[in-house]
């Protein structure tokens, strides 16, 4: 492939498709009638609250050869994120899913990603080893080692980018993607040895490290190989350790929940920036967390994804609207 003239501030490697929200809230799936179309997937999500952050962003993923995969690309422009390496895959269908939304705290993932997602069908030959190993931060997903050749190839990138600027790992762990934990822990393991950041909560640090106690994941995360541990603790905030002894414990940013889905995501994509801006590490996690608040008062992911000046708005106490 063409290399890139201009390295990206970041390139995300994963998951994509179209999310259907019910626009009735407290209503059980079976009962929905009416719901919104939005681009979905969390690597692509953590481009996209990057994009909206000021960011050159770019994601490596396939969708099906169909209507739904046109109009992820569409949506990946009028987000502004490259869709360079986003190409279709023949035999497959576009995934969909859907949600329950449940506020505060409960919102239900069904994911159709059968026979398989696309996205696992990224391969080795067809990743631009150069433009990976130029991104400014590099961010791949726990999902794109669940299966082949997405494994091969995930692995494969995180080889050749050998560490260069910034590279996460995130681990977003999905139970439903895997026959069993314990087919996960060696991937992991063997991505924690080639990555300098890794973020996840409570669960999905355990199935990377077998402990589940936060300070333990974070000080197993660095024993891994990683520089930076961030442990997502949910209405406990966020714990961020840094091998040079910096550490960050930051609480939640409270607002109304309305859909607690792609909170992550924008603390994905804020994480990023706030690494890319050379803050201190407790600036960027407060930034971080607002952000994933922000997303979780209101319904989508991607659309909802905010800006900087958002952010800052919520952090200097404005009001937040519904």
């Amino acid at each position: 492939m063409a290399e890139s003239a201009q390295p990206f501030d970041l390139i995300t490697m994963g998951r994509i498709g179209v999310d259907l929200y019910p626009l009735q809230s407290g209503v059980p799936l079976a009962q929905v009638e009416t719901f919104g179309k939005f681009l979905g997937g969390s690597a692509s999500n953590v481009a996209v609250a990057a994009a909206r952050l000021g960011r050159g962003t770019a994601v490596i993923t396939r969708t099906g050869d169909d209507p739904f995969g046109a109009y992820l690309h569409e949506a990946l422009k009028d987000f502004g994120v490259d869709d360079r390496w986003v190409t279709p895959v023949a035999e497959y269908p576009t995934p969909v899913t859907f949600c329950e939304i449940f506020p505060p705290d409960d919102f239900p993932l069904y994911f159709y990603r059968q026979p398989k997602a696309p996205d696992l069908e990224i391969r080795t030959d067809e990743l631009d080893y150069f433009a990976i190993r130029q991104a400014r931060v590099f961010w791949i997903t726990g999902t794109g080692l669940s299966e082949e050749p997405s494994r091969s190839a995930t692995l494969a990138a995180l080889k050749a980018r050998d560490k260069a600027g910034t590279t996460v790992f995130d681990l977003d762990w999905r139970p439903m993607f895997w026959k069993d934990p314990e087919e996960a822990r060696p991937y992991y393991a063997e991505a924690l040895r080639h990555t300098t950041v890794a973020v996840g909560n409570l669960d999905e640090c355990e199935i990377a490290t077998g402990v589940r106690e936060p300070r333990a994941c974070a000080e197993a995360l660095l024993e891994a190989g990683v520089e930076l541990a961030v442990v997502k603790q949910g209405p406990k905030g966020v714990l961020a350790v840094h091998r040079d002894g910096t550490t960050a414990e930051v609480p939640p940013v409270p607002v109304e929940v309305l859909n607690g889905l792609g909170a992550g995501d924008a603390f994905g994509g804020s994480l990023c920036h706030g690494l890319l801006s050379g803050w201190e590490l407790a600036k960027t996690m407060r930034f971080a967390n607002a952000a994933g608040a922000l997303v979780a008062s209101r319904l989508a992911c991607s659309t909802a994804m905010p800006t900087e000046s958002e952010v800052e708005d919520l952090l200097a106490g404005a009001r937040v609207g519904a």
